[in-house]
């Protein structure tokens, strides 16, 4: 199994907001300072979890500078949205940040074909010479990163070093990972496919559930990396109520992680719109998971 290039544990990290709804980035530092005290070992600015898709360039930038600034290990940009021209403009103004690399993701909606799909991410790889990891998310974008599309980018673009998988389609990529072997870094980009994304050669994982739960990761991680499956497997059965938890119909992600940070005394805020703020049916539950998982602890 390679080193990976950003770490084996990465955390999505949610976004503070104020009363207001502006950023708050005192509590940003506090947070991204505490998820690397707690076993990330990278985080993961601005993506869907981050609600990148509410935040401004301009707050983006801001945030991306804030919390590679605050922290040591790998920070990875969430800087790509549908606008193809948008993306390559942001992507460019990354490098600036002291950000080690960014995350592109799938344009969501226009349902480009695979052909549009390798020119949108070509394009925004030629922009800038920070190393990328693909998303491919096909639940949020409405379409999948084909195996032969990946292949074909990690084979052009040699700044295209990594994809964070969250497709749930392990033929696809135990394919592709076949075909590119220590060319790309495979994270899964589902938490509950973390053990069998692993068994085709992931190197970890991008998680959500890492804010209250990098402990727990971090050992499955290491225990598949150690070849010890079975203790992998019992991290895995420790987590299963953090899956559950995590996202759901009624409490989208990223609803349940700043419902877990508020109970672990950080002052997240809530969601902006069009996610719903958080009730006493949520904050109870969230309570009662990461109460549960950290009593495991000893």
């Amino acid at each position: 199994m390679t080193s990976p290039r950003f770490g084996r544990v990465l955390t999505a990290m949610v976004t503070p907001f104020k009363p207001d709804g502006s950023i708050n980035f005192d509590v940003a530092i506090e947070l991204a300072e505490e998820l690397v005290r707690e076993g990330s070992d990278g985080l993961v600015i601005a993506g869907s979890t981050g609600e990148g898709a509410s935040l401004s360039a301009k707050e983006k930038l801001e945030l991306f500078a804030c919390i590679a600034g605050a922290v040591e290990v790998p920070v990875l940009a969430g800087s790509t949205s549908s606008n193809t021209a948008d993306s390559v403009e942001l992507t460019s103004q990354v490098i600036t940040t002291g950000c080690a690399g960014v995350l592109v993701t799938t344009p969501a909606y226009v349902r480009p074909s695979q052909k549009g799909i390798a020119e949108h991410f070509g394009a925004i790889a030629q922009s800038t010479e920070l190393p990328i990891m693909l998303y491919d998310i096909p639940a949020r974008t409405g379409r999948k990163i084909a195996a032969d599309t990946t292949i074909e980018l990690v084979q052009r673009h040699k700044n295209i070093v990594a994809m964070k998988d969250a497709s749930g389609d392990f033929v696809s990529a135990a394919h592709y990972k076949a075909v590119l072997g220590d060319a790309i870094d495979l994270y899964s980009g589902d938490d509950a496919a973390v053990l069998p994304f692993m068994a085709i050669g992931a190197v970890g994982l991008v998680s959500v559930a890492a804010h209250w739960a990098a402990h727990e990761f971090a050992g499955l991680v290491s225990s598949v990396v150690a070849g010890d499956w079975a203790t992998a497997r019992a991290f895995n059965e420790s987590l299963a109520a953090s899956y559950a938890f995590e996202g759901t119909d009624q409490y989208p992600n990223p609803m349940p992680s700043k419902a877990a940070m508020r109970y672990l005394g950080f002052n997240v805020g809530q969601c902006r719109p069009p996610h719903c703020a958080s009730d006493a049916v949520l904050d109870g539950e969230a309570a009662r998971v990461v109460a549960a998982l950290r009593a495991t602890r000893g």
